[in-house]
C-alpha cells in the first residue's frame, strides 16, 4: 500500500498550508480581535513597523541572551556528566536516574518550585548567597527588576534540559570503538590528546543535534 499520498496530504496541511496563511495575513492588517472587518491589503508595512520597533530589538536581545547562554551551559555540563558516567564507576546507574529526574517533571512544577527557593523573604537561594557572601538575604532578590532575574531563568532552564543533552553526549561518547584510544595510548597519546583528537571529534555529531534540538 502506497502512504506517499496521505503523508504528503498531511504534510501539506498541517505544515505547509498554515505557513503560506500565516504570511498572506501578515501582509494585511487582519486583527483577530476584529475578525468582522474588511481586511486590507498593507504590503510589507507589518514587518517594517516590527524591525523599527525598539521594544522589538530589545525582546530579541533578552531571547538571544537566554537562548546562547543555556544552550551553552546545558552542552558544557551535560557533556561533562556524559563523560563522568562514561567512566563506569560504582553507582553509575543510581546516579544516572538521579540526573534524568529534572527533565521528567512538568515545566509548570519546576516554575513553582524555583519561585519558592528564589522568594526573597522565605526562599533558600538568598539565605545560601548572604552565607556565602556575607550580603544580606534581604537585600536582593532573584526574581526582581534587576539583573539577576534573567540569570536565574537560565539556571532553571539549565538544570532542567541538561538531562536532555546528557544521553545524547552519552550515546556519542559509547559509540567510540575502544581499540581506537587503545591504539592512541600504545602510540604514548595523553589523555589531553586523545581527548582533542579522538573524543571531541568523534562525539561533535552528536553535540551540534543537542545544539539543534535545544535551539528548536
Amino acid at each position: 500500500m502506497d502512504l506517499r499520498g496521505p503523508t504528503i496530504f498531511l504534510l501539506l496541511a498541517i505544515n505547509i498550508f498554515p505557513l503560506i496563511w500565516t504570511i498572506r495575513l501578515s501582509l494585511t492588517d487582519y486583527a483577530a480581535n476584529r475578525p468582522n472587518r474588511e481586511v486590507a491589503w498593507v504590503g510589507l508595512r507589518n514587518y517594517e513597523r516590527t524591525l523599527t520597533d525598539e521594544g522589538t530589538w530589545a525582546n530579541m536581545t533578552t531571547t538571544a541572551h537566554f537562548l546562547i547562554w543555556t544552550i551553552f551551559f546545558q552542552v558544557v555540563i551535560g557533556f561533562t556528566l556524559a563523560w563522568l558516567i562514561n567512566r563506569k564507576f560504582k553507582g553509575n546507574d543510581i546516579l544516572t536516574t538521579l540526573i534524568v529526574v529534572p527533565m521528567m517533571l512538568s515545566p509548570a512544577v519546576v516554575g513553582n518550585f524555583c519561585t519558592f527557593l528564589c522568594q526573597p523573604q522565605i526562599g533558600m537561594v538568598n539565605y545560601i548567597v548572604e552565607f556565602l557572601t556575607g550580603i544580606p538575604a534581604s537585600s536582593f532578590s532573584m526574581l526582581g527588576p534587576g539583573g539577576l532575574a534573567p540569570w536565574a531563568i537560565i539556571i532553571v532552564d539549565t538544570w532542567m534540559w541538561t538531562p536532555f543533552v546528557m544521553p545524547i553526549c552519552l550515546a556519542g561518547l559509547r559509540s567510540i570503538p575502544d581499540y581506537i584510544h587503545e591504539a592512541a595510548e600504545v602510540d604514548r597519546a595523553s589523555q589531553w590528546r586523545q581527548f582533542w583528537t579522538i573524543t571531541l571529534p568523534m562525539v561533535l555529531p552528536f553535540l551540534m543535534v543537542a545544539v539543534l534540538f535545544r535551539g528548536i
